[in-house]
């Protein structure tokens, strides 16, 4: 490094006189602009929508009510604190809405035997109306046609169509040689 002789000197890390800072000086004088943030960072997280699914079935709510229906689960499931917070929310609930009707919570549980509910995790079936919960489910391709190979004899031409309507896309699937009903 070279030695500096002169303190007008411009160059690299050395910006002329008249636009360095000068001392005592604000270099934002108006400041932050007022309103800017408004918004605490939850209530921006906590009022985006995103969703959720309750008993098969998908819906949008919003983060804040996920949130709450989370915690009512875990209360609900023996959790302690979070049976304590939940009813605290409720209290407060009502006592910001004056309710004067007891609150009704609904907890929708699976039956351990429904297979229907299995299959579409599992990538065997699809539901038709993701919307509804007695929507009829239809099965993939790939699972009809293991399942035919798997088959001791010939299904019927009333078994052949039963199979052809429960299947997804019946088109897609390679139907054995003895196979009647095509779609």
């Amino acid at each position: 490094m070279r030695p500096i002789n002169n303190a007008n000197e411009v160059g690299y890390g050395r910006p002329p006189r008249g636009s360095r800072y000068v001392k005592a000086q604000s270099g934002n004088p108006a400041g932050r602009p007022r309103g800017r943030h408004r918004l605490a960072p939850f209530e921006a997280v906590l009022g985006q929508m995103v969703t959720i699914r309750e008993g098969g079935a998908e819906r949008l709510v919003t983060a804040t009510e996920a949130y709450l229906l989370h915690l009512a689960k875990r209360g609900l499931d023996g959790d302690g604190a979070a049976a304590r917070a939940s009813m605290a929310l409720i209290e407060k609930a009502r006592g910001e809405k004056n309710l004067s009707e007891p609150m009704t919570i609904v907890l929708v549980s699976v039956d351990p035997g429904g297979v229907t509910l299995a299959l579409e995790p599992l990538r065997m079936a699809k539901k038709l109306d993701p919307f509804r919960e007695t929507a009829r489910m239809a099965i993939e391709p790939w699972l009809v046609e293991a399942a035919l190979k798997r088959l001791p004899q010939p299904l019927s031409p009333t078994e052949q169509r039963i199979v052809v309507d429960a299947t997804r896309t019946p088109k897609k699937v390679r139907w054995p040689e003895w196979w009647s009903e095509y779609p």
